[in-house]
């Protein structure tokens, strides 16, 4: 293969190419280390997890989401299955080729909604629980969410796009009859205009439906130029919902600024419940209807706020926060049964985990290991829901996704579901170690996790892969990780941690890189590199780096920074922010957070922390890879750092991904391709002496 060349990924034979290459490698490191199965590309297919596990009202079942990897489709597929809190009686509730989302049970759980995709179309069915009876319930033309029953089990809530056919812009000769003329033209005026992972916008705003539970026609409650979308609440007689937006006039200019507010469904009337600066999401009805609880934060225009728990009475009034000393973000609020404490998810050191607060603000731990909703890196994730005192959550660990377990307040917790044995029962997975040290600028202590080959032997020494994650603001932690585990089946030991600026360490340690982003964070990852090699392990002549979306922004400074690292894979990377700040999909957000004001007010401030002000410094082999969808951190970002290594004469490549979003890892074969040029990249900038 010749290096400097752009790499377009168009026909599978090149996949097929790449992943060949590798098999070669993986097999000379498995006869190097002994007879062992290690995880392999072509396994991501094979790996299965759980979500929204949903217990029903009276404790004794979960239902869940069995999602899977169609290797026909590439696309990840739901099915609805349920499980008993006992672990028995695990089996499918519904045999479809579609693919279900948001399933939701009655209050008296007799009856279970959930919405199906089939053909292009999402509709919303219920299920009779006693009888296996299902019904569709609606003709939808857009895809439904945050489904919510009415307490009365009368009604479903539920939010949808109402597009909005704007006149043309211009008024065009008709075609003849046949003609093939080019596409119209897309003409754009509203502030946002395109999404990541949705691309270009429709014309129009979510809105709020009701429907009866038995079948009928949706009717819109909430109206206006304004999105209204996420969780929402019934109060006690069904006559209002609690819903969260954003309808101030300068919603686009002021994008976190969302209220509560208080829809008559009877009359469609709406009133604000609060009014401060900054989001006002997720709202919880106590069981009594007389309170509130809601997460948020008071908006500061910094990179990071802690999110809090607030109460309010159910009129708006008397508002106080829950979580004022707890340091961490709360949140998905849900009730105790009893009314006399809050239930709520949060990240902590690398782990996140179900909390309780009691109305005078005590918390304490009720579960941990939540997570293994995603696939490709070890993020935070997962999700959990309540009957009584009876919890069901997704749980996750080092070596397996997201399995469904359960457990009741104050005992341990217990595993229902097992859904990667079969797939796992003959592969040695790499071992996974935490690690802290300290900062090399402040003495600040990180925390680490080391990922080790499989067969790993102390006495030699293996090449290194520092791992970056995204964000900045996110968090890494003991969980599952597909690719980390293929670096380590192909025989390199693999660091993977969180420098300043992830979460789950609290305010302070997030904002220390607030307006300094690109930073401290360097010296971070850099103190971690030097504490794994003085493990003794690690062959300093084979040191690589990658890192995607934020982790892409630290690999491509640092490798502008230092020469230690003998290749880089740069993934999907801000390398301009004056440009980036202008073409990405949530522009209206990054200057007002992430810097003191608008690029050309600034432009110095935005070159200073922009990797490309250190392209002529870098002498790295680099490789970039981004999807040519990404709306988030556009491709030009990546083209910008190509092409200017190509100036410099640095040996680089570009790997585009065609259809891929920001989300690469979103399709399974996105995530081995992803995986699997990286990996070829370092093997051939190896150092075999």
């Amino acid at each position: 293969m010749t290096h400097n060349v752009m790499l377009t990924i168009r026909r599978s034979g090149w996949l097929l190419l790449v992943i060949g290459c590798l098999t070669d490698v993986l097999s000379a490191e498995i006869g190097s280390e002994g007879r062992v199965r290690r995880f392999q590309l072509m396994d991501v297919f094979e790996l299965e997890y759980a979500s929204e596990p949903r217990i029903s009202p009276d404790g004794a079942q979960v239902v869940f989401l069995r999602n899977t990897m169609n290797i026909m489709t590439d696309r990840r597929h739901a099915r609805l299955w349920s499980v008993d809190f006992d672990g028995d009686s695990l089996r499918p509730l519904l045999i479809s080729k579609g693919s279900v989302s948001w399933p939701r049970w009655s209050p008296s759980g007799d009856r279970l909604v959930y919405a199906l995709q089939e053909n292009e179309s999402t509709q919303l069915f219920i299920r009779w629980m006693d009888t296996g009876q299902t019904a569709k319930l609606t003709q939808l033309t857009h895809t439904p969410s945050d489904l919510t029953w009415s307490s009365d089990g009368k009604w479903i809530a539920f939010s949808m796009l109402v597009p909005d056919k704007s006149e043309a812009f211009v008024t065009l000769p008709e075609k003849p009859q046949g003609a093939r003329w080019a596409p119209s033209a897309r003409v754009i005026q509203k502030l946002r205009y395109r999404f990541d992972g949705q691309g270009y916008l429709e014309e129009g705003y979510h809105h709020v439906f009701v429907i009866p539970a038995e079948g009928g026609t949706p009717r819109q409650v909430t109206h206006g130029p304004f999105d209204h979308q996420g969780p929402m609440a019934w109060n006690q007689d069904a006559s209002e919902l609690i819903i969260s937006a954003n309808r101030h006039e300068d919603a686009l200019k002021d994008p976190l600024n969302t209220e509560l507010y208080r829809v008559q469904v009877q009359d469609t009337t709406i009133s604000a419940l609060t009014d401060r600066q900054g989001p006002d999401q997720s709202p919880s009805v106590s069981p009594d209807g007389k309170s509130i609880v809601y997460s948020g934060f008071d908006d500061q225009r910094k990179g990071y706020h802690v999110e809090r728990l607030y109460l309010m009475n159910n009129d708006g009034s008397g508002s106080r926060v829950l979580t004022e000393k707890f340091d961490r973000d709360a949140m998905n609020p849900v009730w105790h049964a009893d009314g006399q404490g809050v239930y709520f998810k949060y990240d902590d050191h690398g782990d996140t985990k179900i909390g309780s607060v009691s109305l005078q603000g005590k918390v304490k731990l009720v579960a941990s290991s939540l997570g293994g909703e995603v696939i490709g890196r070890p993020y935070a994730g997962g999700s959990f829901s309540v009957s009584g005192k009876r919890l069901a959550f997704t749980r996750t660990g080092a070596y397996r996704p997201a399995d469904v377990a359960v457990k009741v307040v104050d005992s341990s917790a217990r595993l229902l579901t097992r859904l990667n044995e079969d797939a796992f029962v003959d592969t040695t997975l790499g071992t996974v170690e935490e690690i802290q040290y300290r900062s090399s600028h402040d003495r600040h202590l990180i925390q680490g996790w080391v990922v080790k080959p499989p067969g790993f032997d102390k006495e030699k020494k293996y090449p290194f892969i520092l791992e970056i994650h995204g964000g900045p603001f996110a968090n890494y932690g003991l969980r599952f990780s597909a690719e980390i585990q293929l670096y380590a089946a192909a025989g390199f030991v693999v660091l993977y941690a969180n420098p300043r600026g992830s979460t789950g360490y609290g305010d302070a340690f997030a904002n220390l890189i607030h307006h300094d982003y690109p930073g401290h964070d360097v010296d971070d990852l850099m103190s971690g590199v030097d504490a794994v090699i003085a493990q003794g392990c690690i062959d300093t002549d084979n040191l690589f780096i990658t890192g995607g979306s934020g982790g892409g922004v630290l690999s491509s400074w640092m490798i502008g920074k230092t020469n230690r690292f003998h290749a880089a894979v740069v993934a999907k990377p801000v390398i301009n922010w004056y440009s980036f700040a202008l073409t990405s999909d949530i522009y209206n957000y990054f200057y007002q957070y992430w810097f003191p004001g608008l690029p050309w007010e600034n432009p110095e401030i935005y070159l200073r922390r922009s990797p490309i002000s250190l392209v002529g410094q870098v002498t790295t082999p680099t490789m970039l890879l981004t999807g040519e969808q990404d709306y988030r951190t556009p491709i030009s970002e990546t083209e910008q750092f190509y092409q200017a290594l190509k100036l410099r004469g640095i040996e680089t490549v570009m790997v585009r991904l065609p259809g891929a979003s920001h989300a690469i890892a979103a399709r399974p074969s996105h995530l081995i391709s992803k995986v699997a040029h990286i990996l070829k990249w370092f093997d051939l900038h190896r150092s075999r002496k």
